[in-house]
């Protein structure tokens, strides 16, 4: 779990150094109707956090607790595209300085615990499988907002 926290402490430090030097006009564009625009992207960045965290919180003190929610009626109602981009930036790095926090304070043997994360049928997967699978999902979107950026 430590090269999960040193990893996403890293990330937080080059995001936050990076989305400085963007344009809002670049950030807000979206390439069309359906999809999101980065600045979107990023906040779809902060509900996963947001969700990741309440898994691995609950997820250490209940059994198997069920957390899903719908990533396009969350970044929606969220309505990030309004929102400056200090702000995003500012919970974006918020929430995962949390999840550094969280995960740093983990027991051990909290890790193996297990989470539903199925929205049609059960999906159980530990916490240590969902720290690695939250640091992957990261990257993949914050690759696509910096790519041609």
């Amino acid at each position: 779990m430590l090269a999960i926290c040193k990893d996403l402490e890293k990330t937080i430090e080059e995001v936050d150094a990076r989305l400085s030097l963007l344009n809002e006009t670049d950030l807000n564009h979206k390439p069309s109707l359906q999809k999101w625009s980065k600045k979107e992207i990023l906040g779809h960045l902060i509900d996963s956090a947001n969700n990741n965290l309440n898994r691995f919180i609950r997820g250490q003190y209940l059994d198997e607790p069920h957390i899903v929610y719908d990533q396009d009626q969350w970044v929606s109602i969220q309505n990030y595209q309004a929102m400056p981009l200090e702000n995003v930036q500012q919970l974006w790095k918020i929430a995962n300085l949390q999840i550094v926090n969280v995960l740093k304070n983990m027991p051990q043997k909290s890790f193996e615990k297990k989470c539903d994360t199925g929205k049609e049928q059960k999906e159980l997967h530990t916490l240590s499988w969902l720290a690695n699978d939250y640091l992957a999902h990261l990257h993949h979107h914050l690759n696509q907002i910096f790519s041609h950026s």
